[in-house]
C-alpha cells in the first residue's frame, strides 16, 4: 500500500510563498496521477492542482497562475509551489494519489497522506 507524506506547510504572510513536498513510499510515483486538495475549518476538501503521470496538469482557478505542481519521479516527490499566498489559502493541504486519471473530485484518489498545515497572516 502506498503512503503519502506531506511536509512544508507554516506560517507565512499574505504575499508570501512556501513549497509542499509529497513523498511517496510502497510504489514507484512516475506512474500515477497525484492531486493536491486542501481542507478548511468548516468547509469541504477543495481541489487544488493535478498532475498526470504523463506531465500534464490541472489547475483550480483559484489558484491559477500563482501555485505550480510538479513531480520529480527520482525522488517519489510531487511539490506545490504556492506563492502570493492568501488569506482564503490557509488551510490543511493534502496529496493523493491511485486516481485513474487527473480528477477534481476527492473521491476519485484512492491514497491520502495526513496533510500539512499552511496559515497566512495578514
Amino acid at each position: 500500500q502506498v503512503q503519502l507524506v506531506e511536509s512544508g506547510g507554516g506560517l507565512v504572510q499574505a504575499g508570501g510563498s512556501l513549497r509542499l513536498s509529497c513523498v511517496t513510499s510502497g510504489r514507484t510515483l512516475s506512474s500515477y496521477n497525484v492531486g493536491w486538495f486542501r481542507q478548511a475549518p468548516g468547509k469541504a476538501r477543495e481541489f487544488v492542482a493535478a498532475i498526470a503521470w504523463s506531465g500534464i496538469t490541472s489547475y483550480a482557478d483559484s489558484v491559477r497562475g500563482r501555485f505550480t505542481i510538479s513531480r520529480d519521479n527520482t525522488e517519489n516527490t510531487v511539490y506545490l509551489q504556492v506563492n502570493n499566498l492568501k488569506s482564503e489559502d490557509a488551510a490543511v493541504y493534502y496529496c493523493a494519489s491511485g486516481a485513474p486519471s487527473i480528477s477534481t473530485v476527492p473521491g476519485a484518489y484512492r491514497d491520502w497522506g495526513q496533510g500539512t498545515q499552511v496559515t497566512v497572516s495578514s
